[in-house]
């Protein structure tokens, strides 16, 4: 009888911690902000980077959007001057089609063709390429909105 007593107690304990451990909320993980960019009539997703000038840039973002009229600049990229300096992390890297650039921290680049300089990387644009960048692009000046979503 005691030792079923014992079993019965034991058995209360475990289910008593079980429960417990059942109820705390599972931990959250913190949703991935992304960089949108429009362009005319098309949007794109972007993936940030992770260093101080892509989080100062994404902070700056949510307080409103940006709209900046982008120019071509060597037939391989659209600038425009920001309205703010960011914090620089640049380093000498090759950039490829969809490579958002902070250029002397208070310029903005996007990418439709290889450079290779010192820059900083903002961020990158998710599942795009050369050809389909350039067609949205387009030639001259064009109009482009960032936002974080």
């Amino acid at each position: 009888m005691r030792s079923f007593v014992l079993v019965a107690l034991f058995f209360l304990v475990a289910c008593s911690d079980a429960a417990s451990h059942s109820s705390q909320p599972e931990a959250q993980t913190e949703a991935t902000v992304k960089l949108k960019i429009h362009v005319n009539d098309t949007s794109f997703t972007a993936t940030f980077e992770e260093n101080s000038s892509a989080k100062a840039f994404a902070e700056f973002l949510a307080q409103g959007d940006l709209t900046l009229d982008m120019h071509d600049y060597g037939s391989f990229e659209k600038v425009a001057d920001l309205p703010r300096s960011f914090p620089r992390n640049d380093k000498q890297i090759d950039t490829d089609a969809g490579d958002i650039i902070l250029y002397q921290g208070n310029s903005i680049t996007i990418y439709y063709d290889k450079n290779s300089w010192n820059f900083t990387r903002l961020a990158r644009i998710d599942n795009v390429n050369k050809k389909r960048l350039q067609q949205i692009l387009g030639k001259g000046n064009v109009k482009v909105t960032f936002s974080v979503e």
